[in-house]
């Protein structure tokens, strides 16, 4: 498979992350994005690895699933690498957003690939978002209160474990982009959002043909990097409407809550922030 159109690049985007709680397992998803860090002298890139803060808190370790890079630099179908990480290597590696209300974390990338060649001899294959794909101002005033959106990720932790691709899905924006939900940065999809899907990076993807707000009809192709999938609206048997985080431990039972298929999603600039908090943090040297 040859890597050429958006869409392809997307399926690369993701990695699966497995996690090891107390009392079972948990799956999640991250992506891949970068972001420009000044220096003294200079400037260099921070490629990290982006999910939920509640895909992480309270597990005891973790695995991170690549995708080996083949021979002619293209993705090796089928051929990957697990990283296992534990204990409080695992815990450490992730810094949350400063805000404990805001879903995000991230760890640095380049230490784990560098650690995969020098230690493993593998090279992973990894497409990075880029902050040029978060739409600007003007950009979000050309969009409609609807535009159809695709996100990527691992639902109930379901995957192509042949070929080692995740699950691609659509659906709409359910509030205008331009606005935050709730005056906090978010908006709601109109899409069935299922655990497993924490963390999946959200689009938008148009192929050929688009319109804009004002319904004119654009020939081309367009691609914006928009958000986070956190969290979704559950009916209670008591029928109250109410957000929770996605779950990321899938158990046999009976479950009396009802999903109303509207995902909550933190705007992509979140991410953003959380970079730069890890960077107070951890200051480039």
């Amino acid at each position: 498979m040859k890597i050429e159109t958006n869409a392809e690049r997307l399926l690369f985007t993701t990695i699966k992350i497995e996690t090891v709680l107390p009392n079972g397992s948990g799956s999640g998803t991250g992506f891949f994005f970068k972001h420009p860090v000044q220096l003294t002298h200079g400037h260099t890139e921070f490629p990290c690895i982006v999910t939920n803060k509640h895909v992480i808190e309270g597990s005891i370790g973790g695995r991170l699933i690549f995708t080996k890079t083949g021979k002619d630099g293209q993705p090796a179908i089928g051929d990957g690498f697990t990283l296992d990480i534990h204990q409080e290597a695992w815990k450490d590696m992730w810094v949350g957003h400063p805000d404990p209300d805001i879903d995000i974390a991230v760890t640095p990338l380049g230490p784990l690939i560098t650690h995969i060649s020098n230690n493993h001899g593998v090279q992973v294959y990894c497409t990075i978002v880029e902050p040029a794909l978060i739409p600007t101002e003007e950009q979000l005033a050309l969009f409609n209160v609807m535009e159809t959106v695709t996100f990527v990720g691992y639902p109930n932790g379901l995957w192509d474990t042949k070929n080692l691709i995740p699950i691609m899905r659509r659906g709409t924006t359910a509030t205008p982009l331009a606005l935050d939900f709730e005056g906090e940065p978010k908006f709601l999809i109109d899409a069935s959002v299922f655990g497993g899907s924490s963390g999946s990076p959200v689009f938008i993807l148009d192929d050929g043909m688009f319109s804009d707000r004002a319904g004119i009809a654009k020939v081309g192709s367009r691609i914006h990097f928009i958000g986070v999938i956190a969290a979704v609206y559950q009916k209670t048997d008591r029928n109250a409407v109410v957000p929770i985080p996605i779950p990321t431990q899938f158990q046999a039972g009976v479950e009396f809550n009802q999903m109303i298929d509207l995902g909550i999603v933190f705007k992509a600039r979140t991410v953003i922030e959380t970079i730069q908090h890890f960077m107070k943090l951890n200051p480039p040297k």
